[in-house]
């Protein structure tokens, strides 16, 4: 069986083959603009003889709806929206509401717990937001938390004070040294960046805590190699965790 795997996030699309239980090589493209034909073209016909199409989307529903129409101008099966539940693939939800998690962080932890059997694991996704997510050894995730990513930190920061917002206008980067800026707009920016890794390693120390080991932190996400080496807490990068979670879905 040949099934299309597409993770729509808040900008971006990413999407993959999996034939039995191999995950083939992901693509990934900006979405903006696009339209029913524009899916058609550049995901469902990109992969011939499909037999199925499994989504997981964190954008408006009408990104989903054009993505439903591509697939029927592409005479290719309907869509299947994957939604979080309570428990799926050893990994149980700890939010008091399930419904209420992103899917996208749902699968994450699937596929984490999953590379990293019998550890807990710390998963960072670093998109648009960047969320933080613990899963003990035995599946159960202990919550999570969101903040901005270092771009959305940036542009609030620019868009809420003016005083910033005209220093950062123009002049040379000043890069200067580690976390300490010469200039405003480096300032801005490298502090975006210094504070996203610092909320990781806190991540690590507060679950280390709570699951009596330290965590593997896998990091995800576009933005995830912008704030790896600032990191101090050792890491692993897996760009298409959502991806491999929606593979584990598949293949139940």
């Amino acid at each position: 069986m040949s099934t299309l795997l597409v993770d729509i996030g808040n900008s971006r699309v990413k999407w993959a083959r999996l034939t039995g239980e191999r995950l083939g090589k992901a693509h990934a493209a900006d979405y903006s603009g696009w339209r029913a034909r524009d899916f058609a073209r550049r995901l469902v016909g990109s992969a011939f003889s499909i037999d199925r199409i499994l989504v997981a989307s964190v954008a408006a529903e009408t990104v989903s709806d054009a993505l439903s129409a591509g697939a029927r101008l592409a005479r290719a099966p309907a869509p299947e929206r994957v939604t979080t539940r309570r428990s799926a693939c050893g990994v149980t939800v700890g939010y008091v509401d399930p419904w209420r998690l992103g899917v996208d962080r749902f699968l994450t932890m699937i596929a984490a717990h999953r590379r990293f059997a019998g550890q807990p694991v710390c998963a960072v996704a670093v998109g648009t937001a960047m969320t933080l997510d613990l899963v003990g050894a035995d599946g159960r995730h202990w919550g999570g938390a969101i903040i901005p990513a270092p771009p959305l930190m940036v542009a609030s920061l620019l868009d809420g004070t003016s005083g910033i917002r005209r220093r950062a206008q123009g002049g040379t980067a000043g890069r200067g040294h580690a976390l300490f800026g010469h200039s405003t707009v480096a300032a801005v920016e490298q502090g975006a960046r210094y504070a996203a890794a610092a909320a990781a390693d806190r991540a690590v120390s507060e679950a280390s805590d709570l699951v009596g080991r330290t965590p593997q932190l896998v990091l995800t996400g576009g933005g995830a190699l912008s704030i790896r080496r600032l990191i101090r807490t050792p890491s692993v990068v897996a760009p298409d965790l959502v991806l491999e979670g929606l593979a584990a879905l598949a293949c139940r």
